[in-house]
C-alpha cells in the first residue's frame, strides 16, 4: 500500500514536471475546440431550431459577441495573472458548457444575445490558455511547448470542421446534432481542466526574481532596438523588468499596492516598447488586420447563406474552414524557411498581403458563385495566418515574455475597440445598417486602405536604406534630398 507522503512526493513530481501541464493543457486545447457545429452556426440560427430572421442574427445577435469581448479583455487579463491562470481556464471551461447548452435549449432573440455574451466571456479567457504554460514550465522549453498548445487547436478546429462536413453531408445528420457533440466536447474540456496543477507564480502579480523568471529563452533577445529599425542592435544584456522582481522581494506585500506597482510598471514597459518603430508598425498591422480579420470570421456565414441559402442547397461551410485552417497553418508553418530581411522588406510584405487580402474579400462581395466566395474566403484566411505568424515573431523576438503578454494584450484590446467602431457603424441597426452583401465591400475598403499605409511605409523605408547604403560608400554622404536632386540633374541632361 503506498504511503500518503509517497503518494505526495508522487503529485509534486508530476506536477513540477513540464510533460504533465503541457499534456493536459493540450488536451484542454483540444476539446474546446473539437467543435463541429461551429461552421454552420448560422444555418442552425435561421433553421426551424431557432428560427431567426436573417437582419436579427446580423444586426442583433452577433454584434452583443463584440461588444462584451471588449468590456471583458482588460478586466479578464489583470484577472487572469492575478489569479495564477488555472481558475480563469475553468471559468473558460464552464463558459463552454453554458454557451452550449443555451445554443441547444435557448430560444429567441434574447437568450441568443446571452449566449453570445456568454461567450465573450470565453474569447475574454482565451489568455489564460496561452499564457498559463510560462507559469509552470523552465524557458527553454518555452518554444517547444507553446507550438504544442497552439498545434493542437489547428488540429481540433480542422478535425471537427471535416467531422461536421461528413456528417451533414453524408449522413444527414441535423445541426442540433452537431451542437449536442459540440457540448460533449466542451464538457470534456471542463473536466480536464480541474486536473492542471495550480501554478505558484505569474508572469506579473505573483513574478519571481530568480534568473528563470527575468530570462527570455534561449535565441531571444530581451531588448528593443533603440536605433533605427533598419540597423540589427548590437547584443546587449536582457533588460531586467524591475517592477515585477521588486514586487516578489516583499514577503507579504499589499494587494493594492503589489497592483499599483504592477500597473506602474505595465504602462512603462509599455512606452519603452512602442517607441521602437519597427515594433510599433508591426503592431499597427496586427491591430487594423486582426480587427478586420475577426470581423470576417463573425459575417462570413451570413454572406454564405447570402450567396447560396442553406435551406434549399447544399452546403460546405465545413469543408472550407478545414482547408482554409489547414492552408494557413500550412502556411505559418512556411515562414520558419523563409530567408527574408523582414527589418528592410517586412511593410512591403504587410502592403502586398493587405492588397491581396482586399482583392480577396472584393470577390466574396462582387461574385454570385458559391464557390468563388469560398476561394476567396480561402485565399484571405490563408494570407491572414501566414502574416500574423510573422508579425508574432517579429515583435516577440525583441522582447521578454512579461513585455511581450502586456503588448500582446494591448494589440488585441485595440483590434477589439476597431472592430467595435466597425461593427456600429457598419452592421450595428443604430448605425448605417447594411446588408451583408455591402458589408463585404467596405471591408474590402478597409484592408485596402491598410495596404495604402503600409505601401508608404515601406517605400520611405526602402528610400531610407539606399541613402544609408550610399552615405556609407566612399564618396561624401547626402542627403534623401541631395540625391533626389542629382538624380533629377542627371534625368533633365539626358533628356537635352
Amino acid at each position: 500500500m503506498t504511503s500518503p507522503g509517497a503518494m505526495d512526493c508522487f503529485q509534486t513530481s508530476r506536477s513540477n514536471s513540464w510533460i504533465y501541464p503541457t499534456v493536459i493543457l493540450c488536451l484542454f486545447g483540444f476539446f474546446s475546440m473539437m467543435r463541429p457545429s461551429e461552421p454552420f452556426l448560422i444555418p442552425y440560427l435561421a433553421g426551424p431550431s431557432k428560427n431567426l430572421t436573417s437582419t436579427e442574427i446580423t444586426n442583433e445577435v452577433l454584434p452583443v459577441w463584440t461588444y462584451s469581448y471588449l468590456a471583458l479583455l482588460l478586466p479578464v487579463f489583470i484577472l487572469t495573472d492575478y489569479a495564477r491562470y488555472k481558475p480563469v481556464i475553468v471559468i473558460q471551461g464552464v463558459s463552454f458548457v453554458a454557451t452550449w447548452l443555451l445554443l441547444l435549449f435557448g430560444q429567441g432573440v434574447k437568450v441568443m444575445q446571452v449566449m453570445e455574451f456568454v461567450f465573450g466571456i470565453v474569447s475574454a479567457t482565451e489568455v489564460a490558455y496561452y499564457a498559463y504554460i510560462y507559469s509552470v514550465v523552465s524557458p527553454e522549453h518555452y518554444q517547444k511547448v507553446s507550438s504544442y498548445c497552439r498545434s493542437v487547436t489547428l488540429v481540433a478546429y480542422t478535425a471537427a470542421s471535416v467531422l461536421a462536413q461528413l456528417l451533414v453531408s453524408l449522413a444527414n445528420v441535423s445541426y442540433f446534432y452537431l451542437n449536442v457533440i459540440s457540448l460533449a466536447s466542451v464538457s470534456v474540456a471542463l473536466l480536464v481542466s480541474l486536473f492542471l496543477p495550480m501554478p505558484k507564480k505569474s508572469m506579473f502579480f505573483h513574478a519571481t526574481p530568480n534568473k528563470e523568471a527575468l530570462e527570455k529563452p534561449s535565441g531571444q533577445d530581451a531588448v528593443l532596438e533603440g536605433g533605427h529599425e533598419d540597423h540589427k542592435a548590437p547584443h546587449q544584456e536582457p533588460l531586467p523588468t524591475a517592477g515585477y522582481q521588486e514586487s516578489s522581494q516583499r514577503s507579504n506585500p499589499e494587494p493594492g499596492k503589489v497592483v499599483l506597482r504592477s500597473l506602474t510598471q505595465w504602462f512603462q514597459d509599455l512606452k519603452e516598447c512602442y517607441s521602437s518603430k519597427r515594433l510599433f508598425y508591426w503592431s499597427l498591422w496586427w491591430a487594423l488586420s486582426t480587427a478586420g480579420f475577426n470581423q470576417i470570421l463573425n459575417y462570413v456565414q451570413l454572406l454564405w447563406d447570402d450567396k447560396a441559402p442553406s435551406h434549399n442547397s447544399s452546403i460546405y461551410n465545413g469543408a472550407v474552414e478545414a482547408i482554409a485552417t489547414f492552408g494557413g497553418s500550412v502556411a505559418a508553418f512556411a515562414v520558419g524557411y523563409l530567408d527574408v530581411n523582414w527589418d528592410l522588406l517586412g511593410e512591403l510584405a504587410l502592403a502586398t498581403f493587405s492588397v491581396v487580402n482586399a482583392g480577396a474579400l472584393f470577390l466574396m462581395h462582387y461574385t454570385l458563385s458559391i464557390w468563388l466566395c469560398y476561394a476567396g474566403y480561402l485565399v484571405f484566411k490563408s494570407s491572414y495566418m501566414l502574416l500574423i505568424t510573422i508579425a508574432v515573431f517579429q515583435i516577440a523576438i525583441n522582447l521578454s515574455v512579461e513585455r511581450y503578454a502586456l503588448v500582446f494584450g494591448i494589440n488585441t484590446f485595440l483590434a477589439l475597440v476597431i472592430q467595435t467602431i466597425m461593427t456600429v457603424i457598419v452592421v450595428d441597426q443604430r448605425g448605417l445598417n447594411l446588408p451583408v452583401g455591402t458589408q463585404f465591400l467596405v471591408y474590402g475598403s478597409y484592408f485596402a486602405v491598410i495596404a495604402g499605409i503600409f505601401l508608404m511605409r515601406s517605400m520611405y523605408v526602402l528610400y531610407t536604406a539606399r541613402w544609408q547604403k550610399e552615405a556609407q560608400s566612399p564618396a561624401t554622404a547626402q542627403s534623401p534630398a541631395e540625391l533626389h536632386s542629382k538624380e533629377s540633374s542627371h534625368t533633365l541632361s539626358t533628356k537635352l
